[in-house]
Protein backbone atom coordinates (compact mmCIF):
# COMPACT_ATOMS: atom_id res chain seq x y z
CA UNK A 1 0.00 0.00 0.00
CA UNK A 2 1.38 3.24 -0.78
CA UNK A 3 1.52 6.61 0.82
CA UNK A 4 -1.05 8.21 -1.17
CA UNK A 5 -3.82 4.93 -0.74
CA UNK A 6 -5.25 6.62 2.41
CA UNK A 7 -5.86 9.70 1.45
CA UNK A 8 -7.10 9.18 -1.53
CA UNK A 9 -9.55 6.30 0.46
CA UNK A 10 -10.54 8.89 3.13
CA UNK A 11 -11.34 11.67 0.24
CA UNK A 12 -14.06 9.16 -1.36
CA UNK A 13 -15.36 8.49 2.15
CA UNK A 14 -16.06 11.70 2.56
CA UNK A 15 -17.28 12.35 -1.05
CA UNK A 16 -19.75 9.27 -0.35
CA UNK A 17 -20.72 11.49 2.98
CA UNK A 18 -21.54 14.57 0.84
CA UNK A 19 -23.46 12.33 -1.41
CA UNK A 20 -25.88 11.45 0.82
CA UNK A 21 -28.87 13.11 1.98
CA UNK A 22 -30.46 16.73 1.23
CA UNK A 23 -29.08 19.52 -0.27
CA UNK A 24 -28.91 21.45 3.08
CA UNK A 25 -27.31 18.50 4.73
CA UNK A 26 -24.64 17.92 2.10
CA UNK A 27 -23.86 21.99 2.32
CA UNK A 28 -23.52 21.76 6.06
CA UNK A 29 -21.53 18.15 5.61
CA UNK A 30 -18.79 19.57 3.04
CA UNK A 31 -18.63 23.22 4.73
CA UNK A 32 -18.36 21.42 8.19
CA UNK A 33 -20.10 24.83 9.63
CA UNK A 34 -21.21 24.38 13.57
CA UNK A 35 -24.66 24.43 12.74
CA UNK A 36 -25.46 25.09 16.42
CA UNK A 37 -23.24 28.11 15.98
CA UNK A 38 -24.94 29.26 13.02
CA UNK A 39 -28.36 28.66 14.74
CA UNK A 40 -27.00 31.21 17.69
CA UNK A 41 -26.21 33.95 14.71
CA UNK A 42 -29.89 33.11 13.25
CA UNK A 43 -31.05 34.18 16.33
CA UNK A 44 -28.74 36.90 17.43
CA UNK A 45 -30.08 38.33 13.76
CA UNK A 46 -33.62 37.37 14.61
CA UNK A 47 -33.11 39.73 18.09
CA UNK A 48 -31.75 42.45 16.09
CA UNK A 49 -34.17 42.51 13.60
CA UNK A 50 -37.25 42.31 16.28
CA UNK A 51 -35.67 45.26 18.57
CA UNK A 52 -34.66 47.52 14.98
CA UNK A 53 -38.59 47.03 14.54
CA UNK A 54 -39.93 47.85 17.87
CA UNK A 55 -37.13 50.76 18.60
CA UNK A 56 -38.71 52.75 15.41
CA UNK A 57 -35.21 52.05 13.78
CA UNK A 58 -33.31 52.97 16.27
CA UNK A 59 -31.07 49.36 17.07
CA UNK A 60 -29.74 48.12 13.66
CA UNK A 61 -27.77 52.09 13.73
CA UNK A 62 -23.84 52.49 13.54
CA UNK A 63 -23.95 53.93 16.78
CA UNK A 64 -25.96 51.75 18.27
CA UNK A 65 -24.21 48.71 17.31
CA UNK A 66 -21.03 50.63 17.93
CA UNK A 67 -21.78 51.20 21.50
CA UNK A 68 -23.07 47.29 21.54
CA UNK A 69 -19.92 45.88 20.93
CA UNK A 70 -17.91 48.16 23.63
CA UNK A 71 -20.35 47.11 26.17
CA UNK A 72 -19.99 43.50 25.45
CA UNK A 73 -16.37 43.77 25.81
CA UNK A 74 -16.01 43.03 29.22
CA UNK A 75 -18.46 40.20 29.19
CA UNK A 76 -17.08 39.04 25.98
CA UNK A 77 -13.32 38.31 28.18
CA UNK A 78 -14.28 36.87 31.23
CA UNK A 79 -17.43 34.50 29.35
CA UNK A 80 -13.95 33.04 27.12
CA UNK A 81 -12.80 31.83 30.29
CA UNK A 82 -15.99 30.79 32.16
CA UNK A 83 -16.26 28.43 29.23
CA UNK A 84 -13.37 26.11 30.67
CA UNK A 85 -14.61 26.17 34.12
CA UNK A 86 -17.98 24.53 33.12
CA UNK A 87 -16.31 22.56 30.69
CA UNK A 88 -14.50 21.17 33.76
CA UNK A 89 -17.70 20.71 35.58
CA UNK A 90 -17.20 23.67 37.81
CA UNK A 91 -18.59 26.90 38.10
CA UNK A 92 -17.19 29.97 39.24
CA UNK A 93 -20.00 32.31 40.71
CA UNK A 94 -17.65 35.46 42.39
CA UNK A 95 -16.01 36.66 39.03
CA UNK A 96 -18.04 39.92 39.17
CA UNK A 97 -17.07 40.57 42.55
CA UNK A 98 -13.31 39.91 41.51
CA UNK A 99 -14.02 42.59 38.50
CA UNK A 100 -15.40 44.81 41.05
CA UNK A 101 -12.29 44.34 43.93
CA UNK A 102 -9.47 44.76 41.51
CA UNK A 103 -10.75 47.37 39.31
CA UNK A 104 -11.14 49.27 42.63
CA UNK A 105 -7.57 48.17 43.27
CA UNK A 106 -6.51 49.15 39.83
CA UNK A 107 -8.38 52.97 40.59
CA UNK A 108 -6.23 53.20 43.75
CA UNK A 109 -3.16 52.30 42.38
CA UNK A 110 -3.11 55.06 39.90
CA UNK A 111 -4.54 57.47 41.33
CA UNK A 112 -2.81 57.52 45.06
CA UNK A 113 0.40 55.52 44.92
CA UNK A 114 1.53 55.96 41.40
CA UNK A 115 1.37 59.72 41.22
CA UNK A 116 3.27 59.86 44.00
CA UNK A 117 5.94 58.34 42.58
CA UNK A 118 5.90 58.79 38.67
CA UNK A 119 3.80 62.03 39.25
CA UNK A 120 0.18 62.49 37.01
CA UNK A 121 -0.35 61.17 33.26
CA UNK A 122 2.85 59.38 33.38
CA UNK A 123 3.37 57.01 30.34
CA UNK A 124 4.07 53.54 32.98
CA UNK A 125 1.06 54.30 34.54
CA UNK A 126 -1.50 52.22 33.26
CA UNK A 127 1.25 49.11 32.24
CA UNK A 128 1.63 49.46 36.05
CA UNK A 129 -1.67 49.68 36.83
CA UNK A 130 -3.17 46.81 34.50
CA UNK A 131 -0.17 44.41 35.74
CA UNK A 132 -0.92 44.88 39.24
CA UNK A 133 -4.76 43.70 38.56
CA UNK A 134 -3.53 40.83 36.31
CA UNK A 135 -1.76 39.39 38.71
CA UNK A 136 -3.87 40.13 41.62
CA UNK A 137 -6.64 38.77 39.71
CA UNK A 138 -4.33 35.59 39.27
CA UNK A 139 -3.83 35.23 42.90
CA UNK A 140 -7.60 35.11 43.44
CA UNK A 141 -8.63 32.53 41.05
CA UNK A 142 -5.27 30.02 42.19
CA UNK A 143 -6.39 30.62 45.67
CA UNK A 144 -9.90 30.00 45.00
CA UNK A 145 -8.44 27.18 42.53
CA UNK A 146 -6.40 25.28 45.35
CA UNK A 147 -9.50 25.50 47.98
CA UNK A 148 -11.11 23.49 45.52
CA UNK A 149 -8.62 21.18 43.84
CA UNK A 150 -7.05 20.04 47.51
CA UNK A 151 -9.46 20.87 50.02
CA UNK A 152 -11.96 19.23 48.22
CA UNK A 153 -14.53 22.09 48.64
CA UNK A 154 -17.13 22.16 45.61
CA UNK A 155 -16.56 25.18 43.03
CA UNK A 156 -20.41 26.51 43.48
CA UNK A 157 -19.63 27.19 47.83
CA UNK A 158 -16.43 28.59 47.10
CA UNK A 159 -17.06 31.01 44.34
CA UNK A 160 -20.50 31.76 46.70
CA UNK A 161 -18.05 32.60 49.68
CA UNK A 162 -15.83 34.92 46.80
CA UNK A 163 -18.59 37.03 45.45
CA UNK A 164 -19.18 38.11 49.20
CA UNK A 165 -15.82 38.37 50.06
CA UNK A 166 -14.70 40.48 47.14
CA UNK A 167 -17.69 42.15 46.74
CA UNK A 168 -16.92 43.38 50.80
CA UNK A 169 -13.45 43.89 50.23
CA UNK A 170 -14.20 46.13 47.23
CA UNK A 171 -16.39 48.53 49.54
CA UNK A 172 -13.64 47.92 52.67
CA UNK A 173 -10.90 49.96 50.20
CA UNK A 174 -12.48 52.90 49.96
CA UNK A 175 -15.28 52.72 52.73
CA UNK A 176 -17.48 52.90 49.57
CA UNK A 177 -16.33 55.98 48.19
CA UNK A 178 -16.01 56.39 44.42
CA UNK A 179 -12.32 56.29 43.08
CA UNK A 180 -11.99 58.62 39.62
CA UNK A 181 -10.45 59.94 37.30
CA UNK A 182 -8.61 57.26 36.01
CA UNK A 183 -4.99 58.11 34.03
CA UNK A 184 -5.44 59.35 30.74
CA UNK A 185 -3.71 56.58 29.23
CA UNK A 186 -5.67 53.98 30.87
CA UNK A 187 -8.91 55.46 29.56
CA UNK A 188 -8.23 54.41 26.10
CA UNK A 189 -8.60 50.66 26.96
CA UNK A 190 -12.22 51.73 27.94
CA UNK A 191 -13.38 53.31 24.28
CA UNK A 192 -14.75 56.43 23.46
CA UNK A 193 -13.56 59.18 20.78
CA UNK A 194 -10.13 58.59 22.02
CA UNK A 195 -10.09 55.42 22.33
CA UNK A 196 -10.99 54.20 19.02
CA UNK A 197 -8.24 53.34 15.82
CA UNK A 198 -10.11 55.31 13.04
CA UNK A 199 -11.19 54.23 9.71
CA UNK A 200 -7.94 53.57 8.25
CA UNK A 201 -6.61 51.46 11.32
CA UNK A 202 -9.74 49.69 10.77
CA UNK A 203 -9.34 48.88 7.65
CA UNK A 204 -6.08 47.60 7.88
CA UNK A 205 -6.90 45.39 11.11
CA UNK A 206 -10.18 43.95 8.98
CA UNK A 207 -7.70 43.16 6.06
CA UNK A 208 -4.90 41.66 8.55
CA UNK A 209 -8.36 39.26 9.50
CA UNK A 210 -9.41 38.29 6.20
CA UNK A 211 -5.44 37.27 5.44
CA UNK A 212 -5.30 35.44 8.73
CA UNK A 213 -8.97 33.46 7.29
CA UNK A 214 -7.34 32.89 4.16
CA UNK A 215 -4.25 31.29 5.73
CA UNK A 216 -5.96 29.08 8.36
CA UNK A 217 -8.15 27.32 5.32
CA UNK A 218 -5.07 26.74 3.85
CA UNK A 219 -3.12 25.92 6.18
CA UNK A 220 -5.91 23.58 7.73
CA UNK A 221 -6.40 22.12 4.05
CA UNK A 222 -2.66 21.66 4.01
CA UNK A 223 -2.66 19.51 7.31
CA UNK A 224 -5.79 17.34 6.44
CA UNK A 225 -3.90 16.44 3.27
CA UNK A 226 -0.46 15.89 5.01
CA UNK A 227 -2.00 13.33 7.77
CA UNK A 228 -4.82 11.86 5.46
CA UNK A 229 -7.87 13.64 6.55
CA UNK A 230 -10.88 14.35 4.32
CA UNK A 231 -10.60 17.07 2.17
CA UNK A 232 -13.24 20.01 1.83
CA UNK A 233 -14.35 20.74 -1.16
CA UNK A 234 -12.53 23.82 -2.68
CA UNK A 235 -16.05 24.88 -3.13
CA UNK A 236 -17.03 25.05 0.23
CA UNK A 237 -13.20 26.39 1.21
CA UNK A 238 -14.30 29.05 -0.55
CA UNK A 239 -17.76 29.73 0.52
CA UNK A 240 -16.59 29.86 4.24
CA UNK A 241 -13.26 32.32 2.83
CA UNK A 242 -15.83 34.77 1.38
CA UNK A 243 -18.65 34.64 3.73
CA UNK A 244 -16.13 34.99 6.73
CA UNK A 245 -14.27 38.07 4.91
CA UNK A 246 -17.56 39.06 4.23
CA UNK A 247 -18.48 39.55 8.03
CA UNK A 248 -15.24 40.98 9.09
CA UNK A 249 -15.24 44.23 6.01
CA UNK A 250 -18.92 44.38 6.73
CA UNK A 251 -18.41 44.95 10.54
CA UNK A 252 -15.69 47.34 9.76
CA UNK A 253 -17.74 49.34 7.41
CA UNK A 254 -20.31 49.59 10.28
CA UNK A 255 -18.13 50.34 12.41
CA UNK A 256 -16.60 53.07 10.58
CA UNK A 257 -20.17 54.38 10.25
CA UNK A 258 -20.37 55.92 13.19
CA UNK A 259 -18.98 59.73 13.42
CA UNK A 260 -17.76 61.15 16.34
CA UNK A 261 -19.91 63.59 17.96
CA UNK A 262 -20.07 67.23 16.83
CA UNK A 263 -18.30 68.46 20.22
CA UNK A 264 -15.72 66.35 20.13
CA UNK A 265 -15.36 66.83 16.38
CA UNK A 266 -14.21 70.06 16.85
CA UNK A 267 -12.00 70.07 19.46
CA UNK A 268 -10.16 67.42 17.54
CA UNK A 269 -10.32 69.82 14.37
CA UNK A 270 -9.13 72.88 16.93
CA UNK A 271 -5.89 70.83 18.52
CA UNK A 272 -4.78 69.47 15.05
CA UNK A 273 -5.55 72.97 13.48
CA UNK A 274 -7.87 72.02 10.82
CA UNK A 275 -10.14 74.41 10.01
CA UNK A 276 -13.85 73.66 10.47
CA UNK A 277 -16.07 73.02 7.61
CA UNK A 278 -19.43 74.55 7.32
CA UNK A 279 -21.15 71.38 6.96
CA UNK A 280 -18.95 70.25 10.09
CA UNK A 281 -16.57 67.54 10.13
CA UNK A 282 -17.09 63.58 10.03
CA UNK A 283 -14.52 61.64 11.86
CA UNK A 284 -15.07 57.81 11.98
CA UNK A 285 -14.09 56.33 15.46
CA UNK A 286 -13.54 52.89 13.82
CA UNK A 287 -12.97 50.17 15.67
CA UNK A 288 -12.97 50.54 19.81
CA UNK A 289 -9.79 49.71 21.63
CA UNK A 290 -11.95 47.52 24.43
CA UNK A 291 -13.07 45.53 21.47
CA UNK A 292 -10.02 44.65 19.80
CA UNK A 293 -8.81 43.59 23.26
CA UNK A 294 -11.48 41.23 23.20
CA UNK A 295 -11.12 39.93 19.88
CA UNK A 296 -7.41 39.46 21.04
CA UNK A 297 -8.47 37.19 24.03
CA UNK A 298 -10.59 35.55 22.23
CA UNK A 299 -8.11 34.24 19.55
CA UNK A 300 -6.12 33.56 22.17
CA UNK A 301 -8.53 31.38 24.53
CA UNK A 302 -9.23 29.63 21.27
CA UNK A 303 -5.55 28.94 20.41
CA UNK A 304 -5.53 28.00 24.27
CA UNK A 305 -8.14 25.57 23.71
CA UNK A 306 -7.49 23.86 20.33
CA UNK A 307 -3.89 23.89 20.21
CA UNK A 308 -2.11 23.56 23.50
CA UNK A 309 -1.42 20.30 26.05
CA UNK A 310 -3.91 22.14 28.83
CA UNK A 311 -6.72 23.08 26.64
CA UNK A 312 -6.53 19.25 26.00
CA UNK A 313 -6.34 17.96 29.64
CA UNK A 314 -9.55 20.23 30.29
CA UNK A 315 -11.55 18.48 28.41
CA UNK A 316 -10.50 15.46 29.07
CA UNK A 317 -11.55 16.06 32.46
CA UNK A 318 -14.78 17.62 31.73
CA UNK A 319 -15.30 14.52 29.52
CA UNK A 320 -14.43 12.03 32.67
CA UNK A 321 -12.98 13.15 35.39
CA UNK A 322 -11.34 9.92 36.63
CA UNK A 323 -10.30 8.60 33.13
CA UNK A 324 -8.36 12.09 32.96
CA UNK A 325 -6.57 11.33 36.62
CA UNK A 326 -5.83 7.93 35.69
CA UNK A 327 -4.36 8.72 32.41
CA UNK A 328 -1.99 10.84 34.25
CA UNK A 329 -2.97 14.32 33.94
CA UNK A 330 -2.68 16.94 37.40
CA UNK A 331 -6.51 17.50 37.72
CA UNK A 332 -5.76 19.40 40.80
CA UNK A 333 -2.83 21.42 39.22
CA UNK A 334 -4.92 22.30 36.30
CA UNK A 335 -7.73 23.48 38.29
CA UNK A 336 -6.06 25.80 40.39
CA UNK A 337 -4.13 27.08 36.58
CA UNK A 338 -7.65 27.03 35.13
CA UNK A 339 -9.13 29.78 38.15
CA UNK A 340 -5.70 32.15 38.11
CA UNK A 341 -6.84 31.96 34.37
CA UNK A 342 -9.96 32.77 35.23
CA UNK A 343 -8.91 36.06 37.67
CA UNK A 344 -6.63 36.68 35.26
CA UNK A 345 -9.57 37.26 32.97
CA UNK A 346 -11.51 39.20 35.47
CA UNK A 347 -8.68 41.77 36.24
CA UNK A 348 -8.46 42.64 32.15
CA UNK A 349 -12.09 42.99 32.05
CA UNK A 350 -12.36 45.23 34.98
CA UNK A 351 -9.83 47.39 33.09
CA UNK A 352 -12.00 47.56 30.51
CA UNK A 353 -14.81 48.46 32.54
CA UNK A 354 -12.95 50.87 34.76
CA UNK A 355 -11.49 52.56 32.20
CA UNK A 356 -15.27 52.88 30.26
CA UNK A 357 -16.89 54.29 33.60
CA UNK A 358 -13.45 56.50 34.09
CA UNK A 359 -14.14 55.86 37.85
CA UNK A 360 -14.03 52.29 40.30
CA UNK A 361 -17.14 52.24 41.95
CA UNK A 362 -18.74 49.81 44.93
CA UNK A 363 -21.06 48.39 42.54
CA UNK A 364 -19.24 47.62 39.47
CA UNK A 365 -19.51 44.63 38.44
CA UNK A 366 -22.64 43.46 40.07
CA UNK A 367 -24.27 40.82 38.26
CA UNK A 368 -21.67 40.35 35.74
CA UNK A 369 -21.65 36.69 37.16
CA UNK A 370 -25.15 36.28 35.81
CA UNK A 371 -24.19 37.63 32.32
CA UNK A 372 -21.07 35.64 31.98
CA UNK A 373 -22.54 32.04 32.65
CA UNK A 374 -25.57 33.09 30.90
CA UNK A 375 -23.11 34.19 27.77
CA UNK A 376 -21.06 30.63 28.37
CA UNK A 377 -24.18 28.57 28.08
CA UNK A 378 -26.30 30.17 25.67
CA UNK A 379 -23.22 30.32 23.65
CA UNK A 380 -23.12 26.29 23.69
CA UNK A 381 -21.54 25.19 26.91
CA UNK A 382 -23.04 22.35 28.70
CA UNK A 383 -23.24 22.30 32.20
CA UNK A 384 -22.73 18.77 32.12
CA UNK A 385 -19.16 19.60 31.50
CA UNK A 386 -16.64 18.68 28.75
CA UNK A 387 -18.84 20.71 25.46
CA UNK A 388 -18.09 24.33 24.90
CA UNK A 389 -16.37 26.77 22.37
CA UNK A 390 -14.47 30.19 22.66
CA UNK A 391 -16.67 31.20 19.94
CA UNK A 392 -19.67 30.37 21.23
CA UNK A 393 -19.08 32.16 24.76
CA UNK A 394 -18.32 35.57 21.96
CA UNK A 395 -21.91 35.36 20.69
CA UNK A 396 -23.38 34.43 23.61
CA UNK A 397 -22.16 37.43 25.11
CA UNK A 398 -23.70 39.54 22.16
CA UNK A 399 -26.78 37.98 22.47
CA UNK A 400 -27.00 39.41 26.03
CA UNK A 401 -25.53 42.66 25.44
CA UNK A 402 -28.29 42.55 22.28
CA UNK A 403 -31.22 41.55 24.85
CA UNK A 404 -29.76 44.49 27.56
CA UNK A 405 -29.65 47.24 24.54
CA UNK A 406 -32.41 46.84 22.70
CA UNK A 407 -34.66 46.86 26.31
CA UNK A 408 -32.60 49.54 27.19
CA UNK A 409 -34.15 51.28 24.15
CA UNK A 410 -37.66 50.26 24.87
CA UNK A 411 -37.69 51.72 27.75
CA UNK A 412 -38.29 48.73 29.75
CA UNK A 413 -38.01 48.96 33.55
CA UNK A 414 -35.08 46.89 35.07
CA UNK A 415 -36.91 44.50 36.93
CA UNK A 416 -38.32 43.45 33.75
CA UNK A 417 -35.01 43.57 32.20
CA UNK A 418 -33.74 40.94 34.70
CA UNK A 419 -36.95 38.64 34.26
CA UNK A 420 -36.21 38.72 30.43
CA UNK A 421 -32.43 37.68 30.85
CA UNK A 422 -33.16 34.68 33.75
CA UNK A 423 -36.45 33.46 31.13
CA UNK A 424 -33.40 33.31 28.20
CA UNK A 425 -31.04 31.68 30.35
CA UNK A 426 -33.26 28.70 31.19
CA UNK A 427 -34.21 28.50 27.68
CA UNK A 428 -30.59 28.27 26.72
CA UNK A 429 -30.01 25.22 29.33
CA UNK A 430 -33.23 23.70 28.55
CA UNK A 431 -32.37 23.96 24.56
CA UNK A 432 -29.02 22.57 25.70
CA UNK A 433 -30.36 19.54 27.20
CA UNK A 434 -32.77 18.55 24.31
CA UNK A 435 -29.68 18.84 22.17
CA UNK A 436 -27.36 16.42 24.24
CA UNK A 437 -30.35 14.13 24.49
CA UNK A 438 -31.18 14.27 20.23
CA UNK A 439 -27.14 13.76 20.01
CA UNK A 440 -26.95 10.56 22.15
Amino acid sequence: MTDHTIPAAANRTAGARAATGNPLKRFFQATEIDTRLLGMVLAMLVIWIGFHVMSGGLFLTSRNLWNLSVQAASVSVMATGMVLVIVTRNIDLSVGSILGFVGMIMAVTQTKYLPAWLGYDHPMTWILALSVGIVLGAAIGAFQGAIIAFLGVPSFIVTLGGLLVWRGAAWMVTSGATVAPMDVNFRLMGGGADGSIGASASWIVGIIACLFIVLSILHSRKQRKRFGFPLKPVWAELVVGVVGCGVVLGAVKVLNSYYMPVNLARRYAEENGIAWPENGLDIPLGIAIPVLIALGIAIAMNFLTNRTRFGRYVFAIGGNPEAAELAGIKTRWVTVRLFALMGALCAIAAAISTARLNAATNAQGTLDELYTIAAAVIGGTSLAGGVGTIAGAVLGALVMQSLNSGMVLLGMDAPLQSIVIGAVLVLAVWLDTIYRARAR
